[in-house]
Formats: C-alpha cells, sequence, structure tokens
C-alpha cells in the first residue's frame, strides 16, 4: 500500500493530467491539439507579450520544443513572432485576433468542464484542497 505522500503525488499528476484531458477532448472540434490551445492560452493570459523562452518556461517544455510550436502557431495565423526592441536575440510570441478568439472559445469550454467536473464536490473539501495546492505551489516557487 501506498503511503499518504505517494498518494497524495500520484493523484496530483493524475488529476492534472485527466483535467487537460477532458478539455482536450472538448476542443477536439477545433482541430488544435493540446499544446497549441495550452500555448495560446497561457500567452492570452499573460501581462504582456512573453519570450518564446518565458513561454517555454511557463509550459515546461525545452526551447527547441517552443520554437516548433510557436511556428505551427504562426502558421496557422494564431500568433506570431515580434523582435525586441532591446535584445536582437528575443523573439516575443504576440497573439492575433484569430489567436484570441480561438482563446475565448478555449476559456469558454475550459470554464464549462470545470463546473462538470466541480459540481458535486463539496464546497468546503474544495476549499481545503485548493488551500493545499496553493501553499503547495507556494513552497516549491519558493524553493531555491
Amino acid at each position: 500500500m501506498h503511503d499518504l505522500d505517494e498518494r497524495f503525488s500520484t493523484a496530483l499528476h493524475g488529476t492534472a493530467r485527466a483535467w487537460r484531458q477532458a478539455i482536450d477532448r472538448r476542443l477536439k472540434y477545433l482541430g488544435v491539439s493540446q499544446a497549441s490551445w495550452t500555448a495560446i492560452a497561457v500567452a492570452a493570459k499573460a501581462q504582456q507579450p512573453l519570450s518564446q523562452s518565458e513561454l517555454a518556461d511557463q509550459l515546461g517544455v525545452e526551447g527547441a520544443t517552443m520554437v516548433a510550436m510557436v511556428d505551427r502557431l504562426v502558421k496557422a495565423g494564431l500568433a506570431s513572432r515580434e523582435p525586441s526592441t532591446t535584445d536582437r536575440r528575443i523573439k516575443y510570441v504576440v497573439i492575433t485576433e484569430a489567436g484570441y478568439r480561438l482563446y475565448d472559445t478555449v476559456r469558454e469550454q475550459a470554464t464549462a468542464v470545470r463546473k462538470e467536473l466541480l459540481a458535486n464536490i463539496d464546497r468546503q473539501k474544495l476549499e481545503a484542497a485548493t488551500d493545499v495546492l496553493e501553499a503547495l505551489q507556494g513552497m516549491i516557487e519558493a524553493a531555491p
């Protein structure tokens, strides 16, 4: 039998993966991969345009993977690359109008999935679980 720490870790990882897959199933009709809609969502929610390396960091992917992903987004008309005015090595990923329309659809569908999945979860348990996850995230981000 697994100890509680291992059960938690396994449940956290599996739930995050299953959550993304549930949203991905809802978005299949758009013909956009999970990697693409996730990249669009992260870039669209950013306060200012992210560099390719910043976007890669937020998505947890390697730089080379990010280059190929941005290439696909640009080719699909969902994003563009804009050079930095201060460092010619840096390219910012800028979401196009079509990209923002896709993001609106992703956000709408993700909200619907979230409401469906959480509808029957006791609100106090949900709040307690959220508190634990936020505390854990804070500790991880503060660690050296």
